[in-house]
């Protein structure tokens, strides 16, 4: 069991979270119950995982994608108003953490999807705009498009997009999880043989076959299943918590 508000800080700390710029509040976005045993985890916050986390007997919920983003309407009612009376009523923390989880080196999502596909971490792609929420890295062996895309369908159990920049081998590759599919004009300015996100956009499609740069567009759900399930494990592991990661399907 560890006090809420000292998890808070050990993850503020541990996910550098003071060092980002980012769209919505990091760390305790709906306050619970003071003392943790029990912490259910999943990529976002919605109606459904909010209610497994509860016939689970949750003390609070850990996500990647939680409430209260830039921009959005502040008025609680409809979806939001059902979102948040679940954790009020259940007296459930939500816990949310999005840049800084895509960007740590071991328990981040672009790490953790390194592993899987067995891609070798060199570097951010840039430290300061993208706030090092990307990276460089290369492959064991030189592969095709073709066969590199075989292994990502098969790590992550779903087709990915593929859009051709010409005839290479992938030897060295750029990748951000999520909705990154902007970066890839920085990826070609790092020179790399292809680059991998979770989403695509129509304009993606032209920014590869003209920059000559190959495209893999990986899933936004899949490509950020990792990091927060890494997490909540640490945290079981650390403090001796109960920890159930609950990877509800989403085709985005």
């Amino acid at each position: 069991m560890i006090n809420l508000y000292e998890l808070e800080q050990y993850l503020a700390d541990l996910l550098g979270v003071s060092k980002f710029k980012d769209y919505c509040p990091n760390g305790i976005q709906v306050e619970g119950k003071a003392e943790i045993s029990t912490i259910v985890s999943g990529v976002t916050a919605s109606q459904t995982l909010l209610d497994q986390a509860v016939n689970l007997k949750a003390d609070a919920v850990l996500v990647h994608h939680g409430y209260f983003w830039r921009g959005e309407n502040p008025v609680v009612r409809g979806m939001k108003k059902k979102r948040l009376a679940t954790l009020l009523k259940q007296d459930m923390s939500l816990l949310a953490y999005h840049l800084p989880l895509d960007a740590h080196p071991v328990l981040g999502n672009n790490a953790q999807l390194a592993q899987r596909l067995g891609i070798e971490v060199e570097n951010v792609m840039d430290a300061r705009e993208l706030q090092g929420v990307g990276n460089i890295g290369v492959l064991a062996e030189p592969m095709t498009l073709e066969a590199f895309a075989l292994q990502v369908a098969s790590t992550l159990q779903r087709e990915p997009i593929l859009v051709s920049g010409g005839a290479h081998l992938i030897k060295r590759i750029a990748w951000c999880t999520g909705g990154a599919q902007n970066y890839i004009d920085r990826a070609a300015e790092l020179g790399v043989d292809a680059y991998l996100s979770g989403e695509i956009s129509e304009q993606t499609t032209h920014s590869a076959r003209e920059l000559g740069i190959h495209y893999i567009g990986a899933g936004h759900h899949v490509t950020e299943r990792y990091g927060v399930q890494a997490l909540g494990e640490h945290l079981a592991e650390r403090f001796g918590l109960k920890h159930i990661f609950l990877d509800l399907d989403n085709p985005a």
